[in-house]
């Protein structure tokens, strides 16, 4: 992995909280096979090639979430038809569907993807935007795609970020991404995602971070209780209202960002660690301007998201 791909300090260990966990291993299990066959119904429909009602696009994305025992609640205006950049922090595997939920959209993923057996070719026929996250020169290439796509009338989401974080924290916006918007005179819709217990506080339960499989992250939601998936749909940015990408990624970010969620992270042995561990979930403390993350050696960098965005 190239040292200048976006990564987080989150890791399983230390950030993921489980004290919400307790359905049974059957109502789990029933879980994890609804949520597989509405995935694999969504696959043979986009094999088949059908042109699907975006309605019926949004309820199949919204009813994946709920499969796995996750409740949605999506706020805010609706996203505007045509072009569109919808950009949003980027917390969990669930943030596709939920993104889905609010405005159907074609995804960025790496393209590594595209060469998996059976999956990869499905995936491609599915509109992805493949990027190439490890060749810094095939950058101008995707960011014109990427613009094209948008010309056309077409909805992308991308999690500028690059990178999974557990929601108690959030990564710099890459900027690249935006200059896409800019070359197609689009606007970006930013989208706030927030997990959160039924009685309140913060969830890192759905968080897929570090090196945790998707596998067991997907069986930890369908075991857990009381999980709230939210969307806010925040202000939309305007073509035209920031003199470059720099600006524009900056605007979007800060609207997406929830300084009452936050917590400073650390690096550390397991990828992270919060400043006082013995304080109750919900109870961290905020963060005080300009805290920093130290980086770990090269070697010990989690893995990046997928999908992942642009840098």
């Amino acid at each position: 992995m190239s040292v200048w791909l976006p990564s987080a300090p989150c890791s399983v260990q230390v950030c993921v909280d489980a004290r919400d966990s307790g359905v049974a291993a059957v109502k789990a299990a029933a879980r994890f096979a609804a949520v597989v066959a509405l995935v694999l119904a969504g696959v043979l429909v986009s094999q088949a090639g059908l042109r699907v009602p975006a309605g019926i696009v949004r309820g199949w994305c919204r009813w994946t979430v709920r499969a796995s025992g996750v409740r949605v609640r999506i706020s805010g205006a609706a996203p505007s038809t045509g072009g569109l950049l919808l950009v949003a922090n980027h917390v969990s595997w669930l943030d596709i569907p939920l993104l889905g939920a609010v405005r159907p959209a074609r995804m960025l993923a790496k393209s590594d993807i595209r060469r998996w057996p059976v999956a990869g070719a499905l995936v491609a026929r599915g509109g992805v935007l493949f990027i190439e996250r490890d060749r810094i020169r095939a950058l101008p290439e995707t960011v014109a795609r990427i613009a094209e796509a948008l010309r056309g009338g077409a909805a992308v989401v991308a999690f500028p970020e690059g990178s999974t974080w557990c929601g108690r924290a959030q990564g710099p916006f890459r900027r690249a991404v935006f200059q896409a918007a800019l070359d197609a005179g689009v606007p970006v819709q930013p989208v706030r995602v927030r997990y959160r217990f039924a009685e309140g506080g913060a969830s890192t339960t759905p968080a897929y971070v570090g090196d945790d499989s998707l596998l067991a992250s997907v069986w930890r939601v369908v075991s857990a209780r009381g999980v709230l998936a939210e969307a806010e749909v925040r202000p939309v940015i305007g073509p035209g209202g920031h003199p470059d990408r720099r600006a524009l990624a900056a605007a979007a970010q800060t609207a997406v960002t929830d300084m009452d969620a936050v917590v400073p992270h650390l690096w550390g042995e397991h990828g992270s660690s919060w400043p006082d561990r013995g304080l109750a979930a919900g109870d961290h403390p905020r963060p005080t301007a300009g805290a920093q993350l130290r980086p770990p050696a090269t070697g010990d960098r989690p893995r990046s998201a997928i999908p992942a965005s642009l840098v």
